[in-house]
């Protein structure tokens, strides 16, 4: 599909509304894809660092 303007590529030949709808999905779950894995990772590194800080005090007493 070959579009002469901006006006045109943005309309999408009247299928616009479904096209960017579809575009917009595609970015907002690969970011999530991309980003959940960083703050869980955050999480169990928080939770093992507990842990290890509990495990002290145990051995401490």
């Amino acid at each position: 599909m070959h579009f002469s303007n901006w006006q045109e590529f943005l309309a999408m030949g009247g299928y616009a509304p479904f096209v960017w709808s579809a575009f917009a999905l595609t970015l907002i779950i690969l970011g999530i894809v991309l980003v959940t894995p960083v703050l869980r990772r955050r999480q169990l590194l928080r939770q093992l660092q507990r842990l290890e800080r509990l495990r002290e005090q145990e051995n401490t007493q």
